[in-house]
């Protein structure tokens, strides 16, 4: 089976969110998916196959991080598109079907990818005095993302408390299902970006995840009610970092990108 290494929401290698990714003919026993993912050792690696022609979707897809299958996942669909591109495996938008329904991965002229993904629900919180303490800094606001994503969304005071932020992990599993955003408005808009973020998903082992795709459904929504437009743009302050274009559609969140395939290999095992 060829297995590859794509970098997500990079047009460089080396950065972004790696994700591996590998095409099957169907999918193997989820034991084997799990041992694969914890093998390849990212945030997420993708399993994709061919369905039959006529049907809604055109591939079936599936996400694993290290330790836990999941629900969706921005970076490895981007990926995933991406190889099917590259390699000629698909022409055109791509119809994923996956546990979030159907997820559309569009080629644009530009050589990126834009994904149509569900709008994250967002429900404000009341924090208990705890999280802050995991956090090491005051919230300004907080929301739960609901039930695809699971994260706890948390405004911080600025982007230098993003940036700066050294989290208590372990005392952060315990206050949300997958993991905790942290954000805060672009400190200088001029230099490309309108907000900034990181992630934090100690629960299914990733302590930091370098640029969540699927965070942005519910970033987006946060800030386009705030700066007032449906198209943004947001930087995840990783230390691999990468960006993320938003357009916010209603019930639905364009999320936009590039990919690089930066390793490609025989799985053996």
């Amino acid at each position: 089976m060829r297995i590859r290494i794509v970098d997500a929401f990079t047009d460089r290698p080396f950065a972004g969110n790696p994700a591996g990714v590998l095409l099957l003919d169907a999918f193997l026993a989820d034991d084997r998916l799990q041992n694969i993912a914890l093998e390849v050792n990212h945030a997420e690696t993708a399993f994709a196959h061919r369905l039959p022609a006529g049907g809604e979707a055109d591939w079936a897809l599936r996400w694993f991080t290290p330790a836990a299958e999941v629900a969706l996942c921005g970076h490895a669909t981007l990926a995933t598109a991406h190889v099917l591109h590259t390699t000629g495996a698909h022409e055109g938008p791509v119809r994923f079907a996956t546990r979030s329904g159907v997820l559309v991965a569009t080629p644009r002229e530009d050589g990126s990818i834009t994904l149509d993904f569900p709008t994250a629900p967002l429900t404000a919180v009341e924090l208990p005095a705890e999280v802050a303490v995991a956090l090491g800094a005051e919230p300004l606001t907080a929301f739960d993302t609901g039930p695809n994503i699971g994260d706890l969304l948390v405004e911080l005071p600025d982007e230098k408390t993003v940036r700066s932020l050294a989290p208590d992990l372990k005392a952060l599993v315990a206050h949300s299902e997958r993991g905790v955003i942290v954000t805060a408005r672009a400190e200088d808009p001029t230099r490309g970006y309108d907000f900034v973020s990181r992630c934090f998903f100690p629960r299914i082992g990733i302590d930091e995840d370098p640029v969540t795709g699927s965070a942005h459904t519910a970033l987006a929504p946060y800030w386009s009610e705030r700066l007032g437009r449906p198209g943004l743009t947001g930087l995840q302050a990783s230390g691999r970092s990468g960006l993320v274009r938003t357009e916010l559609r209603g019930d639905r969140t364009l999320l936009t990108g590039h990919a690089v395939t930066v390793i490609e290999g025989e799985l053996l095992a």
